[in-house]
């Protein structure tokens, strides 16, 4: 039995401690949060399963505490982990890894140091419906891709201490990246603020992969629809994963150009393909679920967990970049 402490029990907070302690080989033992309210409300849900605490320092002298959550905000995750780190904790840290590189390896270091498990909640790597996806890519079903683009809009939630590109890009980061088994070299942003000053609402990132591949993302709380949906363009078919769909997540097009032989000469031209739409069955299990067990699994296990230190650096430094091209205006930056 793994026993979980967390700190930071806010809105995705609360879903993860709710996801953890159904887990049957874990158990909550302690909570931290400086927001008296929130850990009042853990008090009604829970009850006095889950001792409750304002000070961090209380909470890692927890007797026997294997592992600690850190759902804080994003410029105190290095802070937190590594102190729970350096105690001999396996850390499960919210995304962004860091806000700065130099943190974030810094606590890669820290995990390293005391062989402790370092993981990342990129929650999508964890979707059945994008490992669905990610093995037509790799099976060549969609044949060479070509291009891909996502959009993640809403209205609402606006944030108060980080931008839409902090905030959502994250998720489409991390997927791009895991579907084509590359880093990309360059990033473009650009985005504006229109609700809060200096907090930009809206942005529209491009990453440069190599090969010719591209990725564009759309991000923003400032949107009439709301959106979760990623595209992949093949030479073959095409994709769309569209994560607000109750049952359909994937649908593949039989869609696209044919080079054609024009019959008696050398001559070729292009034709345009329709053909059907396939909508595989998806064994669907609440992602967030199976992210929290394989946390759980690689402390039993004594594996390194798919988003770990070093995949949330690579995340961190695209987001890094794309800030820095976002404050010139969408100049191009090289990773």
């Amino acid at each position: 039995m793994v026993k979980l402490g967390q700190i930071g029990v806010g809105v995705w907070g609360q879903n993860l401690l709710r996801s953890f302690s159904s887990l049957k080989d874990c158990s909550v033992k302690v909570c931290c949060d400086k927001n008296r309210v929130a850990l009042e409300r853990i008090k009604h849900n829970y009850g006095n399963r889950i001792r409750l605490t304002d000070d961090f320092g209380s909470l890692l002298k927890e007797p026997d505490l294997d592992a600690v959550i850190v759902t804080t905000l994003p410029a105190t995750h290095a802070h937190f982990a590594i102190k729970a780190l350096n105690k001999g904790k396996h850390v499960f840290v919210e995304k962004p890894l860091a806000l700065k590189v130099e943190d974030a390896k810094d606590m890669i270091k820290a995990a390293k140091k005391n062989k402790k498990v370092l993981m990342i909640g990129h929650l999508l790597l964890y979707h059945p419906a994008i490992n669905k996806l990610k093995s037509y890519i790799k099976e060549g079903l969609l044949g060479n891709i070509q291009y891909l683009y996502s959009t993640r809009v809403n209205l609402g939630q606006v944030r108060y201490e980080e931008n839409a590109l902090w905030s959502l890009t994250p998720h489409d980061i991390s997927v791009a990246m895991y579907l084509l088994g590359k880093k990309p070299h360059k990033v473009q942003a650009t985005g504006r603020s229109y609700i809060r000053k200096g907090i930009q609402d809206v942005v529209f990132v491009t990453l440069d992969f190599n090969n010719d591949i591209i990725a564009h993302i759309h991000a923003s709380w400032l949107d009439p629809h709301k959106m979760r949906k990623f595209t992949v363009v093949g030479s073959k078919k095409m994709a769309v994963f569209d994560d607000m769909e109750s049952a359909e997540k994937i649908r593949i097009y039989d869609k696209g150009f044919d080079w054609q032989k024009n019959s008696g000469t050398y001559e070729t031209f292009l034709t345009l393909r329709e053909g059907d739409i396939h909508i595989p069955r998806i064994d669907m299990v609440e992602p967030l679920k199976l992210e929290c067990q394989h946390f759980i699994d690689c402390i039993h296990n004594n594996h390194q967990p798919l988003s770990n230190g070093e995949n949330g650096l690579d995340v961190l430094r695209v987001l890094d970049a794309a800030q820095k091209s976002l404050e010139k205006n969408g100049k191009a930056i090289t990773i």
